[in-house]
């Protein structure tokens, strides 16, 4: 197995690591360990290249760290992918290579679930690491964290509710949600038990199909599901997809999803601001899977009640977003950066502190 190190101004630490007799080819980025630990999900795609993994990895590390400072947990920003295909690569040696490279960080980074990474994969990475989170709630983890993103998810949209119309009600609101995975599938459930009509739409129409058999959902093609008129728009699949191309396409009050790294680039929350289009800045409405999971690491060991407790302060985090964005004129995307470095901020100056 060789490892080596990849410099980028901001990042603390950044790694490839390539084993040829496994198949692993793997990027892990610690972003910034101010509050803690960086903890961030591993996932898996078949990058079209090393290059675009890095830019994956990169912005996912950093906007974990601003997630773990406006829910105030104690952790710090890192995130790991693999570059392969998920659906023919994944063998026991290439996870066991993987836990091998996590473990090379000595604890600075710690892994947990994320796209196409599920609890028997991290049981093997397990098999080379302790630091490894949301396993099976019968080894005494917090399992799977999916479930705990979308009900965080649903805490947050009651917040963007009712700055959008006055009242945090889901009754009648129309809501699309893009990619209806582990995440998105859970959320549009947990919405129709609320009271919305979910609108549903995945790459994967056998997905949407049987969903929509199972729930009786609506459902729309992927390819034109941004011309749907909603009260929400819920992007909860992969990253970047609100743009120059499809910012323009919306028909919708609010967006509010689950996905990691919605905006292509951060210009990208101005140009929804422009169009009066409310955003909930993805890594505070997306924080109740981080939450759960970094609840394992306090002492006395995982406790489901205080983790729920935790993730219903994602509609408080929500709001004090939306009142920053008001004061100061700013996008939410700027004032969530601004709640996330000035608990950063609090956190340099302890350490500081505590060095005297």
């Amino acid at each position: 197995m060789e490892t080596s190190e990849i410099h980028f101004d901001g990042y603390e630490k950044v790694m490839r690591c390539r084993d040829e007799r496994s198949g692993l080819h793997a990027l892990i980025a610690v972003h910034d360990t101010t509050l803690g630990p960086s903890l961030g999900g591993m996932r898996m795609l078949p990058y079209a290249g090393e290059d675009e993994a890095l830019f994956d990895v990169l912005r996912l590390a950093r906007g974990m760290t601003y997630k773990s400072a406006v829910a105030e947990t104690g952790l710090g920003g890192g995130k790991s992918v693999i570059i392969g295909d998920p659906a023919t690569m994944k063998t026991p040696a290439l996870f066991r290579a993987m836990g091998r490279f996590v473990e090379s960080f000595g604890g600075r980074y710690i892994t947990a679930e994320d796209m196409n990474i599920g609890i028997p994969d991290l049981e093997i990475v397990r098999q080379e690491t302790r630091w490894v989170t949301g396993l099976s709630r019968e080894s005494g983890s917090s399992g799977n964290p999916s479930p705990y993103t979308a009900i965080g998810c649903v805490h947050g949209m009651r917040a963007v509710l009712e700055e959008c119309f006055g009242e945090p009600v889901f009754r009648g609101r129309r809501i699309v949600i893009q990619g209806v995975g582990a995440v998105g599938g859970r959320l549009a459930v947990l919405l129709k038990e609320q009271g919305a009509h979910v609108i549903i739409c995945d790459i994967d129409e056998k997905k949407v199909e049987q969903l929509s058999r199972q729930h009786g959902f609506e459902s729309s093609p992927d390819a034109t599901h941004l011309g749907v008129p909603c009260d929400v728009y819920a992007p909860c699949a992969r990253g970047a997809t609100l743009n120059d191309e499809t910012i323009p396409k919306l028909s919708c009050r609010a967006v509010a999803g689950c996905a990691n790294n919605q905006l292509l680039e951060l210009r990208h929350a101005d140009l929804l601001r422009e169009r009066g289009i409310l955003y909930a800045p993805d890594y505070v409405i997306n924080a109740g899977g981080i939450i759960n999971v970094s609840v394992e690491l306090l002492p006395g060991g995982y406790d489901e009640a205080y983790s729920l407790e935790r993730i219903a302060r994602i509609y408080g985090n929500l709001k004090q977003v939306f009142q920053i964005a008001h004061e100061e004129q700013i996008s939410t995307r700027e004032a969530a950066a601004r709640l996330a470095e000035q608990r950063l901020a609090v956190g340099r100056a302890e350490k500081r502190k505590a060095k005297v």
